[in-house]
């Protein structure tokens, strides 16, 4: 299909008229895109209503209206901090106009019959509009909108530039050829794709119905999910190579682990090797809860490459994570393991480099210096990568660039929503650990309000008596004058003074050596109580730690309250969470803490934080290429999304290279999207 229909679309904004490049730069920021289809995809958040068309006195304030009234007479401020006032009238009284900067006097000159809409306040017993949006000659009442569309604006933005913008480029989307079936269309009741736009952003009298919005969700998923599947199924054809290399080295390392695999692992362990063992590249998610083991199942699946003739990697985005990993595996593994990171230096760098290019070093962990261009494999056969939330969709794709035919298993310790494993890891297979493996404590979690702080140190107390050692984590670094918490080095200082020498510090804005001594000396057991920041979020195996208190918990995700929870539980002992909050907490806030305290299921806790807090940082950070959304809302519209999920495997089924009449329109769709990488994959065949 021709690409000129939507080329307009993708031109800078600058040419629209009467948008130069200073308001394109505040419509880039609050739409996120300096091009067209960036602002026509700008949704607004909400609607204001004028149709409301009071008299003077019959305008309630606190509501917005829009009334027909006649200027009797401008009050000039005496000096520049008072408000310009213009008193108007009608039949039943009159009102103030106020404005804090006046340039329209001309425009309003005493005997001028206008229609002026606004905000309503009473002032002084006065029925008062500060800074009216819309004031227009009483025969050009038709150019202020009955709904008018509110958009995330940006300071020197306004309404009427974007709703300008928006108009423009509505002219200049041609109607698409439609990508749905028409039985869906007629079950959901869906206008066409241009109607159903038109009427989000210009509506015409109503405020649109939730089926506009909903049918424009179910078109960006739709794209998404057809996109993930051809890149998914791209990934799948890759021609790979069967690593059949038995489990002998896998037995050894169990025999030193000591315990048996839990059924959850055991199912993953069967998944990978299949991968593995088949003609094709693997590209497989591992998701495990805190403390389900996904280590040692990375372990035995790096050995079976290892046995198979190849080489492994493993790489955390930490070096503090690194040298956990490293810790472990030298451990379990009846094979020899290194550690390359950027602080590995000199000749022990050198000869590291030596034993990877000849292949006498079968396993390595480090950071992403495993993945520089200095370092070469004789045979890299699978590359393991942890804490894979840091990562985007492209970098996972490259990840096996070190290997002609490298697996790829992917693990990250956060649980992740179902919405985001279709949206964000749809191009992978994906594994599930859902049990504590033997040994694991149950962690006691419970909520303090400030007030029973002195309760909690006595307990604190305790505990270190009892041999025990404490993590104690702040969200901030210093104080803030804005947000009156307590600071990470303000409760060292306290604590410090408390308990003496055994208390240590680790942030974020320390020098990485001192970090790093402070958690090596906790880790050793000279440091027992760690007052931290979320540093210690991944990547701290302490087991002699049993209790975690965390301040400010209302700050928290749950997600990242559950991830910081796991790091207790960890050794023969029962461990304990203290989530310490504000005395008065609201409503969203006890219900996130109150389901964290009864449930330590991290799926649940996972899918209940993404539907409280959105998709947008569920995971702490923001991933380079992760699909963000223009059109649809991942909460709101997530039945849509399953939906769009079978949809786009039953059409590439039927059409695997999209050239019937429905998939020639869902070309239309991908490249409306911009899904290139799907493009691509067609391209290519």
């Amino acid at each position: 299909m021709d690409d000129n229909p939507l080329s307009p679309l993708f031109a800078p904004l600058t040419s629209l008229r009467g948008i130069g490049p200073a308001v394109a730069k505040l419509i880039a920021r609050a739409a996120g895109g300096e091009r067209v289809i960036d602002l026509l995809f700008h949704m607004p958040e909400s609607y204001l209503d004028r149709t409301a068309r009071p008299t003077i006195r019959d305008a309630k304030p606190g509501t917005v209206a829009t009334l027909a009234v006649e200027v009797v007479r401008h009050e000039r401020p005496a000096h520049s901090r008072q408000p310009w006032r213009i008193v108007v009238r009608d039949d039943t009284g009159t009102a103030d106009l106020v404005f804090f900067r006046f340039t329209r006097e001309a425009q309003m000159p005493p005997g001028a019959q206008l229609v002026v809409s606004g905000k309503v306040e009473s002032f002084q017993g006065r029925v008062t509009i500060a800074h009216p949006e819309h004031v227009v000659p009483t025969a050009e009442a038709s150019r202020i909108p009955g709904i008018e569309p509110v958009w995330p604006l940006t300071a020197g933005l306004w309404p009427r530039q974007v709703a300008s913008g928006i108009a423009q480029a509505l002219d200049r989307l041609t109607d698409p050829p439609e990508w749905h079936d028409a039985p869906l269309l007629r079950r959901e009741k869906w206008p066409p794709f241009l109607e159903a736009l038109r009427a989000v952003q210009i509506p015409d009298g109503v405020v649109p119905d939730k089926r506009m919005r909903a049918r424009l969700a179910y078109d960006e998923f739709l794209a998404g999910q057809v996109a993930m599947a051809l890149v998914r199924g791209r990934v799948r054809a890759r021609t790979g190579r069967a690593l059949d290399g038995g489990s002998a080295l896998a037995a050894k390392a169990l025999e030193r682990f000591g315990y048996e695999p839990t059924e959850s692992q055991k199912r993953a362990l069967s998944e990978i090797d299949a991968d593995l063992s088949s003609g094709r590249r693997m590209l497989r998610l591992l998701q495990g809860d805190v403390g389900s083991g996904k280590t040692l199942v990375a372990t035995l699946a790096m050995l079976r490459a290892v046995e198979a003739g190849a080489q492994a990697a493993l790489m955390a985005p930490t070096e503090v994570l690194a040298k956990q990993h490293f810790r472990t595996l030298s451990k379990l593994c009846p094979v020899p393991v290194a550690l390359l990171t950027g602080s590995v230096k000199g000749r022990e760098r050198s000869k590291l480099l030596r034993a990877l290019k000849d292949g006498s070093l079968p396993i390595v962990i480090g950071t992403h210096a495993l993945f520089q261009e200095a370092v070469e494999y004789k045979d890299l056969g699978l590359a393991v990568i942890d804490e894979q939330h840091r990562f985007g969709v492209t970098q996972r794709l490259l990840m096996g660039a070190k290997g002609e035919r490298t697996d790829v298993l992917v693990m990250t310790a956060t649980p992740i929503p179902r919405t985001l494993v279709l949206t964000q890891w749809g191009e992978m297979d994906v594994s599930r650990l859902t049990e504590k493996p033997a040994g694991r404590q149950p962690i006691r979690t419970s909520l303090h309000s400030f007030a029973t702080m002195p309760d909690v140190l006595e307990g604190i107390a305790r505990k270190l008596d009892e041999g025990a050692q404490v993590y104690w984590v702040c969200p901030l670094v210093t104080e803030s004058e804005l947000i009156d918490l307590a600071a990470a080095e303000e409760r060292f200082i306290e604590l410090k003074a408390r308990f003496g020498d055994v208390v240590g510090l680790a942030h974020g804005q320390q020098a990485p050596d001192i970090r790093d001594a402070a958690l090596a000396a906790f880790t050793a057991g000279t440091i027992r109580l760690l007052v931290a920041t979320t540093v210690i979020e991944v990547g701290v195996d302490v087991a002699k730690a049993s209790v975690m208190v965390i301040e400010h918990a209302e700050r928290f995700g749950l997600a990242q309250l559950h991830q910081l929870r796991g790091r207790v539980g960890r050794g023969a002992d029962v461990s304990f969470c203290l989530l310490v909050h504000e005395d008065w907490v609201n409503e969203s806030a006890r219900r996130r803490l109150t389901l964290l305290r009864d449930t330590d299921d991290g799926f649940l806790i996972a899918d209940e934080d993404f539907r409280l807090r959105g998709g947008g940082d569920v995971l702490g950070t923001r991933q380079a290429g992760a699909p963000g959304f223009k059109l649809a809302d991942p909460v709101e519209h997530e039945g849509l999304l399953d939906m769009a999920h079978r949809d786009a495997a039953v059409l590439l089924l039927r059409d695997p290279a999209l050239t019937s009449e429905r998939g020639l329109a869902v070309r239309w769709l991908l490249r409306l999207f911009e899904r290139t990488e799907a493009m691509k994959t067609l391209a290519s065949g």
